[in-house]
Order: structure tokens, then C-alpha cells, then sequence
């Protein structure tokens, strides 16, 4: 298949095509003016010499006192041809009425007693012919003698013209000359020109076929600043924008990944963690049924088993309805004194800390206003301890603090307890993932908790981090603050 002209070729193709067809046309104006100026001048020159040879036979007649008859125009014929000549300096001959030749000069030419000019006088008209030999141009100019209103004779004149015409051509010359001077000049300057744009209108072809291939390090470098250099710099900015529009897309791709992993694990571990406990209760149920009360004690230890295993599957399902709540859209938020909050939930969590054999010590700075919804972070706090009464050694004590710092709400809640590993924080608030499996399920933990934390700390544009070395674990929140607005009381 034969490859179609690239744009430099149908470029200079075009011009070329342009400047002969110029050129041609020019050339052919260029010599028609000629043409026509030369004629204008023969024939103003020859008109000039009839009207002297016409004057000049008019004197010899009279002078000589001679009638019109075409006798004495033949006596007189030698002598006014080579006056004429004299005056003239051209060549004449004489004929008479009927075409015959009476007189010539010297220098007259056998090979030129015929033409159409005499033709035309033979019929009364005056007429000329011009002959082109090699380098010269002689005209033969004809015209009837007509002495009182009587044609007596014919004169014709040889003149030559060859230095006129020579004169034409060098003039035609020159124009050409320069014409094609000029062309050539042009189509340089044009062939430059095209260069300067083809040039790098081919180096963006490339360059785009490269994007298309998938390559988006291609780099253009033009030191120039027309339209070509804008095109160019406009190429680079769209490469640059199409990697980061793809950056963006795989990262979304990524977290879409990601999410779907997340979505899949944690279906499978609602199922998993559904299953276990139905399966339990569906057990005993089944044995019970079957022995019905005949042995009184397997019956109380089954009877317990369903109980506590269906107070788990409550709990999971109440924790699950919850996590759904805190991931749905958000609920109108209005301010609350966050720090109060968390003063209410340390004292309403005393009781409990007691029975683990813990205490609770608080301490909360004065208006920590926060743009939220209380009865999420009442859970959020609840959650919090909740946990560290739950995993933290008997007889220690949990330090709770909020305060405010760089214009964020700053809370921590710290228990002594057993270090968390790292890989565990890493995946700590995935739901159904649970540190220690064995001492949380010995306390009732689903992994639903943190979650739901997470969660609500994320739609108050939170932040919520654990760390836990040296026997220690805290949990640090950290929530926008707001001032109070007018009417809200500390």
C-alpha cells in the first residue's frame, strides 16, 4: 500500500504549483503587453511614413506640374523612391495600378515582391506584414497614391524593426529573470517557513502516537513561543493531566479493590460469626428435645448455653445495626460540649470499672464544644472504655483527659493492660477483627466496636489512633472545635 504524502510534501507540492502556474500566466501577460506595444509603435511609424511619402509625391507632382495619370507616376517613380529612401531610411519599391514592379531601391529584396500587404493595395487599402527571419523583424507597409481622388501607383516600404524586437526580448528576459529570482526566493523562504512548522507538527505526531501506545513519559521541547510553542506546551499540560486522571483512576481502582476485599471479608465474617452461635443454640435445642428434661443437669447447662449464645447473637446483631447506622448518610449536627459528655459517661462507667476492680480518673477542660450529634459520642466514649475496663489489669487505673490543642478537641483514654501487637493496631478497626480471639470472646466481643467507632468518628471529620507499648494502651480522638454559639449554655 502505497504510504499517503505526508503534510511537508503536499506543502511544497502546493507552493510549486502556485509559483509555475504564477510564472506561466506572468510570463504570458508579459509578452502580450509587448507584443502590443511593439505593434502600437510600428504602426504609429508607418502611419509617419505614409503621411511624408504622401506629402512628398503630392510636391513632386505639382512641382513638376504632372496630371494624376499613372504615366507620370511611373517617370517619376525613380526619383521619389530614392528620395523616400534618403528621407526614410528604409526601402521602397513602386508598382504600378496592376501590381507590376516599377522602381525598386537597392537594397530591395527579389524574394519580397509579394506579400499580403500588396494585395491589400492593389484593392485600395493601405496594410502591413511583418516577417520574422532568425534574429531580424522587417515590416512591409503598402499603400495606394491617390492624386485627386485618382489611384496613380503603389509605394511600399521595407523597414526594419529587428532592434525594437531585440529590445522586447532582453526586456522579457529580465522580467523572467527576475520573475523566477523572485519565485526561487518565495519558495525558499516558504520551504523555511514549511519546516519551521511541519517540523514540529511531525514531532507531535509522534509524540501522540507514543500517548496512544500507552507510553506518558514523552516529553516535547520547543524554544519558541508562536502558536506552535503554545500547541506544544498545551501537549505537555494534557499528558500531565492524563497521568494524574489515570493516577487517579487506579488508586480508585485500588480502593475499589480494596473495598470489595473489605465488603467480602466482612460478609464472610457476619456469616461466620451468625452461623456460630445458631449452630449452638440449634445444637442444644436439637439434644434437649430429644432427652427432654430426664437429665435435669445437662438440661440447666444447655438451657444457659442457648441463653448465653442467644444474648450474643442479640448483641452482634444490635452491634451490626449499629455499624449500618454509623456508615449510612449523615444526620444533622448541632454543637455539643463534648468534654461534659465525656465527664457524664466517666461517671455513669464507674459502677462497672468497679467490678473489674478499676478505677476511672478524669480529667476535662472546660468548654470543648464540638459540631456533632450527642448521642453518638456518647456511644463513642462508652465504646472507648467500655474496652479499656474490659482488657486493662485489675487494680490499675484508666486516665481519661480532653483538652483543647491547636484548635482541635485533643481526648485520651489509657489503661495498663496487656501491649497489643503491631500487625494487630494495623487491622484493630476492621470490623470482626478481634487482637486477642480467645480473652474477647471470653468477654462477650464480636470485633463490632472499634468499627462503629471509626465510623463515628469519621463523619464528625475525626481522627481516632491507638497505640499500646510498655504495658500501656491509649486511644487518642481528636474532633474540630467550634465555638459555642449565642444561647448555648457551659
Amino acid at each position: 500500500m502505497i504510504p499517503a504524502p505526508t503534510i511537508k510534501v503536499k506543502f511544497l507540492l502546493g507552493l510549486f504549483v502556485i509559483f509555475a502556474a504564477s510564472f506561466l500566466l506572468l510570463n504570458h501577460f508579459i509578452v502580450q503587453i509587448i507584443e502590443t506595444s511593439n505593434e502600437k509603435i510600428m504602426t504609429q511609424d508607418l502611419i509617419g511614413l505614409k503621411k511624408n511619402s504622401s506629402v512628398y509625391v503630392k510636391q513632386a507632382f505639382m512641382i513638376n506640374h504632372f496630371g494624376n495619370d499613372e504615366i507620370y507616376f511611373r517617370q517619376m517613380a525613380k526619383d521619389v523612391v530614392e528620395e523616400l529612401r534618403q528621407v526614410t531610411s528604409s526601402e521602397i519599391s513602386a508598382y504600378g495600378v496592376n501590381g507590376e514592379l516599377v522602381y525598386a531601391s537597392a537594397g530591395w529584396k527579389n524574394s519580397n515582391t509579394a506579400g499580403d500587404d500588396l494585395d491589400h493595395a492593389l484593392n485600395g487599402k493601405t496594410s502591413y506584414t511583418i516577417n520574422y527571419t532568425d534574429s531580424t523583424a522587417e515590416a512591409y507597409y503598402s499603400y495606394p497614391v491617390v492624386i485627386d481622388g485618382k489611384k496613380v501607383g503603389i509605394l511600399r516600404f521595407a523597414k526594419d524593426f529587428s532592434l525594437l524586437y531585440e529590445q522586447s526580448r532582453h526586456i522579457l528576459d529580465f522580467i523572467s529573470y527576475v520573475t523566477i529570482a523572485i519565485f526561487a526566493a518565495a519558495f525558499i523562504f516558504s520551504y523555511i517557513l514549511s519546516r519551521n512548522i511541519t517540523i514540529p507538527i511531525v514531532k507531535l505526531t509522534k509524540a501522540s502516537t507514543e500517548v496512544t501506545n500507552g507510553n506518558l513519559d514523552i516529553r516535547l521541547s520547543f524554544r519558541r513561543k508562536d502558536e506552535i510553542g503554545q500547541l506544544a506546551d498545551n501537549f505537555g499540560t494534557m499528558i500531565e493531566k492524563i497521568k494524574t486522571q489515570i493516577g487517579r483512576i487506579e488508586q480508585d481502582r485500588d480502593r475499589l479493590e480494596e473495598l470489595n476485599r473489605h465488603r467480602k471479608q466482612f460478609f464472610d465474617n457476619v456469616t461466620h460469626e451468625l452461623k456460630t452461635p445458631l449452630t449452638s443454640v440449634l445444637g442444644y435445642a436439637q439434644m434437649i428435645k430429644e432427652n427432654g428434661q430426664t437429665d435435669e443437669a445437662f438440661f440447666d447447662k444447655g438451657m444457659n448455653h442457648i441463653v448465653d449464645e442467644s444474648k450474643r447473637l442479640h448483641d452482634m446483631v444490635v452491634k451490626l445495626l449499629e455499624l449500618s447506622k454509623e456508615t449510612s448518610d449523615r444526620e444533622a449536627f448541632e454543637p455539643v460540649l463534648a468534654g461534659r459528655l465525656l465527664q457524664d459517661v466517666c461517671e455513669g462507667m464507674k459502677f462497672k470499672a468497679e467490678r473489674y476492680r478499676k478505677t476511672i480518673r478524669c480529667e476535662v477542660e472546660d468548654g470543648l464544644w464540638v459540631d456533632g450529634s450527642e448521642p453518638k459520642l456518647r456511644q463513642l466514649f462508652i465504646n472507648i472504655i467500655d474496652n479499656a475496663i474490659k482488657y486493662g489489669f485489675a487494680h490499675t487505673a484508666i486516665s481519661v483527659k480532653a483538652q483543647l490543642v491547636s484548635g482541635r478537641v485533643h481526648m485520651t483514654v489509657a489503661n495498663q493492660g496487656e501491649d497489643i501487637r503491631t500487625e494487630d493496631l494495623a487491622k484493630i478497626f476492621e470490623p470482626f477483627y478481634r487482637a486477642n480471639m480467645r480473652k474477647s470472646k471470653e468477654l462477650g466481643s464480636c470485633g463490632l466496636g472499634l468499627s462503629i467507632c471509626k465510623a463515628i468518628v469519621d463523619d464528625h471529620q475525626g481522627s481516632i489512633e491507638i497505640r499500646s507499648a510498655d504495658q500501656e494502651t491509649s486511644v487518642a480522638i481528636e474532633l474540630p472545635y467550634t465555638k459555642p454559639k449565642r444561647g448555648h449554655a457551659e
